[in-house]
């Protein structure tokens, strides 16, 4: 029997204090990836050297491309272009994984060849220190979609996909300058089921003001809202994920659209809370940088 390719996709820009423990991580796992893929979105600091040092060491798999500062989306799309394994991992050059997490999750894909696509639990850390989760980020398996509304359930650095999951679903957003995982985790759950391995098998370190969930903090939701709006008009849903998809795009306008008025952006803020009532008379508004 052919032996399964395991291909690790690390995006990274500007990390490489963190990037010597994530490509670590990977190199002492228990199951041995095929070829660790390092993409180095224009990176200014001493990444390439970082990498270079560590192939030479021992890490014999690695792989390094280089391209012009695009974002992670481009970063992560560039990786699964060049990537050739029957499975592919994505880590974010800030995070690290258990020794076992690849030898678990290919056990659990293995056991379930009509999934595409499996996530795992998480542990995270807080400036140093381990935080417990709130349930609502407890991950779900499964059929995720109403899940996926409102937030990303689906941690980056947990997933191992199939390659035909892209060929499917298509790939990274690279418009998308934060919550292209969302997008993508969104589109795919409409029709895709996810499985998820329960074991916590992802370390995340968060809490720093360079991650993006900080630099777009303020403007996350805008990126939500328009995900749910392209949904809306582009995918087949079933009439009970319409209804969800509403509720929840009427929750977000909501929500950013009074924070908008509050703040002295009337215009903006009342073009946010009449956006869902468009798509309840069935048309589909073309969505532009002011909606």
């Amino acid at each position: 029997m052919k032996r399964t390719r395991i291909s690790v996709i690390i995006p990274t820009w500007n990390r490489s204090d963190f990037l010597a423990r994530a490509i670590g991580s990977v190199l002492a796992q228990t199951r041995c990836c095929d070829e660790l893929i390092v993409v180095d979105d224009g990176s200014t600091d001493a990444t390439a050297d970082l990498v270079a040092t560590m192939a030479a060491a021992g890490g014999g798999c690695i792989r390094y491309i280089r391209q012009e500062n695009r974002g992670a989306a481009a970063a992560r799309n560039r990786g699964i272009d060049a990537a050739t394994g029957d499975l592919l991992c994505f880590l974010d050059s800030d995070d690290r994984w258990d020794p076992a997490k690849l030898e678990v999750q290919e056990r659990a894909m293995a056991g379930h060849p009509h999934l595409l696509i499996s996530h795992t639990r998480e542990i995270w850390f807080r400036r140093g220190r381990r935080v417990n989760q709130k349930k609502k980020h407890d991950p779900p398996g499964g059929e995720i979609f109403a899940r996926c509304l409102a937030m990303c359930v689906v941690g980056m650095s947990t997933v191992m996909v199939r390659p035909e999951f892209f060929r499917r679903l298509g790939l990274f957003d690279e418009s998308m300058v934060c919550c292209e995982d969302y997008d993508l985790w969104l589109r795919a759950s409409v029709h895709e089921e996810f499985l998820l391995v329960p074991q916590a098998l992802t370390i995340k370190d968060g809490g720093r003001p360079d991650q993006l969930s900080s630099l777009h903090r303020v403007g996350m939701d805008t990126f939500r809202i328009r995900s749910i709006c392209r949904l809306l008009e582009q995918a087949s849903l079933s009439p009970e994920q319409r209804r969800l998809a509403l509720a929840e795009l009427e929750r977000k306008c909501r929500i950013y659209g009074r924070g908008c008025i509050r703040h002295g952006r009337r215009k903006e803020g009342e073009s946010y809370l009449a956006l869902p009532e468009r798509y309840h008379h069935g048309h589909h508004p073309v969505l532009t940088s002011e909606t």
